[in-house]
């Protein structure tokens, strides 16, 4: 590999490290720098100012994310399932990746120039889990009446919920994946391979 996307890529784990630590208004162009052992000039050379740094972060933390994410196992139900509760794993680039992209979000907020760098990335994640619809109806894992695209957007809305407390620690991994997969069967299973609830049995005395 040469040495200049090695440079890029040192400058841009650099800000997923200092985004995740000090947010995107406490991002400083000379910190990111300092951190990759580059000077800010380099910065310029290849992102143009801060909002191109920032809009690179945000293609980068994406393809970090279709790295861990992505399945191929089982029905399209099951690639959807492993698909979003692989977004919680107790792996420091997966934590990383998941606060600087909520950091981005709450940034677009009052940021017009982020808002449309984050709604880029957010719509191809939407469109992504609405493909993986789609393959569970084609082999009838996943219910044919259900509306690809608004059950992806609610998908990927319950996983940006979910991050905020699990990175806070409020949820665990392994509550965060059954919150997951108790959404994803209620919205997506086919009624005939739901399981059947026990009828509730009177407490003992």
């Amino acid at each position: 590999m040469s040495e200049a996307p090695d440079r890029r890529q040192a400058l841009l784990e650099a800000t997923c490290r200092m985004i995740s630590r000090t947010g995107v208004r406490g991002l400083r162009v000379e910190e990111v720098a300092q951190q990759a052992g580059a000077s800010t000039a380099l910065i310029y050379y290849y992102f143009k100012s801060r909002s191109g740094l920032l809009a690179a972060t945000m293609r980068f933390v994406d393809e970090r994310a279709e790295e861990y994410t992505h399945s191929s196992r089982g029905t399209g139900f099951d690639r959807l399932l492993d698909n979003l509760q692989r977004e919680f794993q107790d792996k420091r680039r997966v934590r990383e990746n998941s606060a600087v992209w909520g950091e981005l979000r709450a940034a677009a907020v009052f940021d017009k120039g982020l808002r449309t760098i984050v709604g880029n990335a957010n719509l191809r994640w939407s469109n992504a889990v609405t493909e993986l619809i789609g393959q569970g109806q084609e082999d009838g894992s996943i219910r044919a009446k259900v509306d690809p695209v608004a059950t992806a957007v609610r998908f990927t809305a319950l996983v940006e919920g979910l991050s905020s407390r699990w990175l806070a620690k409020l949820i665990s991994t392994e509550e965060a994946h059954s919150a997951v997969l108790a959404a994803v069967s209620a919205e997506c299973r086919p009624r005939r391979q739901q399981a059947v609830q026990p009828e509730p049995t009177a407490p003992t005395v």
